[in-house]
């Protein structure tokens, strides 16, 4: 990367990436001739439902949240891969709503900006090219001014960056290790110089030994570089390492919104409380644990009002009829809750 780039930090408070009101709803009905034999209605799964945040330059904001909350289906909202139903994605002050649709130089310069690490690294590397054609193809479609040379010196250093050799550019991907394949991942991800980083799980399917160099190493990545992250986990203990800020998703939208270590010392939100319970803690030894109680409802028929109500143990009538909104709190916190909203809950 270039040596006069500037670094940014999260400190200097300009927001990279602002999302407002992100909706995404997927057609999940049976097929039309099925529906008019059995007289079956039509059916919406509502993926993501309404979800808003922004990120600073050079922080990492933490999205967490149950398995089939819509965590995923955010990350892949972001970098195009699925459309919107609904709402606005504003990039470095350039709307990139339409991401998904866009073709040409316009959309590749955008494209250049960011990249995403994807959870399972068997999967997201090509099992039939080497590793040296795999971290290159970025570079061959976005930097064509390159000659063969200078992309197979670029990749060698990348590799290098990433704690493997250069020599393993003529090797293919069966031939490490899981937690070297995602430094390969990584690795391809940086080709680019992005700017802004989305992280699916990157962890999740790693030995827990390896999950640590890996996290260390995006840590470090991201203090040379400046670089932003979007960081995607359900693991509260690999957030609490990495996140300058946690959003708390339940089932398509934002729970509660918080500063890591605001969050983790006084969490809002039931479901944020329930969550951080339920966190083994080597502090914690002889407090009994929480298990998260009851099952995320169905998203393709959600619970009225507040989505939380039937696991919530302080719902009232109001949460079982209206839809909670983000409400901002003087510690800097975002709260969709009722019973926050009018101080039953602190």
């Amino acid at each position: 990367m270039s040596e006069t780039r500037t670094i940014p930090t999260a400190a200097s408070g300009e927001v990279l990436l602002e999302a407002s009101d992100l909706a995404c709803h997927f057609d999940v009905s049976r097929p039309w001739l099925n529906r008019v034999l059995e007289r079956a209605e039509r059916l919406t799964l509502k993926a993501v439902d309404g979800v808003s945040f922004s990120i600073r330059r050079g922080e990492t904001l933490a999205l967490v949240g149950e398995s089939g909350c819509g965590k995923s289906t955010v990350a892949r909202l972001i970098v195009g891969l699925h459309g919107l139903t609904r709402g606005r994605l504003v990039f470095d002050g350039q709307d990139i709503s339409d991401l998904a649709g866009r073709t040409g130089r316009q959309a590749a310069a955008i494209r250049q900006r960011f990249q995403m690490i994807f959870q399972d690294p068997y999967a997201s590397l090509n099992p039939l090219w080497r590793v040296g054609t795999i971290i290159g193809e970025p570079l061959r479609f976005f930097r064509p001014e390159m000659s063969a040379v200078q992309r197979h010196r670029r990749v060698g250093e990348l590799l290098e960056q990433v704690g493997l050799s250069a020599a393993d550019a003529g090797r293919y991907p069966h031939e490490f290790s899981g937690g070297q394949r995602q430094r390969i991942s990584i690795a391809r991800a940086l080709a680019n110089e992005p700017e802004f980083m989305v992280c699916d799980e990157p962890t999740s399917a790693l030995d827990v030994s390896v999950q640590a160099q890996i996290l260390n190493l995006m840590r470090d990545l991201q203090q040379e570089y400046g670089l932003t992250y979007l960081f995607i986990s359900h693991d509260m203990a690999v957030v609490k390492h990495m996140a300058d800020r946690i959003a708390v998703m339940y089932l398509g939208r934002i729970a509660e919104i918080a500063a890591s270590d605001a969050l983790f010392a006084t969490p809002h939100h039931p479901y944020a409380k329930m969550l951080l319970a339920a966190v083994p803690s080597l502090e914690g030894v002889g407090r009994e644990r929480s298990m998260i109680q009851g099952e995320v409802p169905n998203p393709v028929h959600p619970p009225p009002g507040c989505a939380f109500h039937p696991r919530c143990p302080h719902a009232n009538e109001r949460c079982r009829r209206e839809v909670p909104q983000l409400i901002a709190r003087r510690d800097g916190s975002e709260v969709a809750c009722h019973g926050v909203e009018e101080g039953r809950l602190p």
